[in-house]
């Protein structure tokens, strides 16, 4: 067992709502794409997009269902995954109205 798993079973939260609140958190919206076409663009050296790509877009990779069966077996996860799932986590606590956690709590 991991402490992600002991974590989420202490507070009573369904694994399967870590992976539909990391989907919703992660999908890329329109506003997304259009920071990253800045990005492009001020790269080109196109200065009127330089202050549109100053944002930072999300990433449009949510927790997947592997990702969340290694970190609950307490296998070893990348630090974005680490961070993805930690956010994930934070969105169903925040919902049931609970303090947030921090990585050290989760991993």
């Amino acid at each position: 067992m991991s402490k992600l798993n002991d974590y989420l079973k202490k507070q009573n939260i369904d694994p399967r709502r870590v992976l539909i609140a990391s989907h919703e958190l992660e999908a890329l919206r329109p506003e997304d794409r259009a920071t990253k076409l800045a990005k492009k663009r001020a790269k080109a050296g196109d200065e009127t997009a330089k202050e549109a790509a100053a944002k930072k877009p999300r990433s449009g990779k949510p927790v997947t269902a592997p990702t969340l069966a290694r970190a609950l077996a307490g296998e070893t996860l990348s630090g974005p995954a680490k961070t993805r799932l930690l956010r994930a986590v934070n969105v169903v606590l925040g919902s049931k109205k609970k303090a947030e956690a921090g990585l050290r709590d989760l991993f």
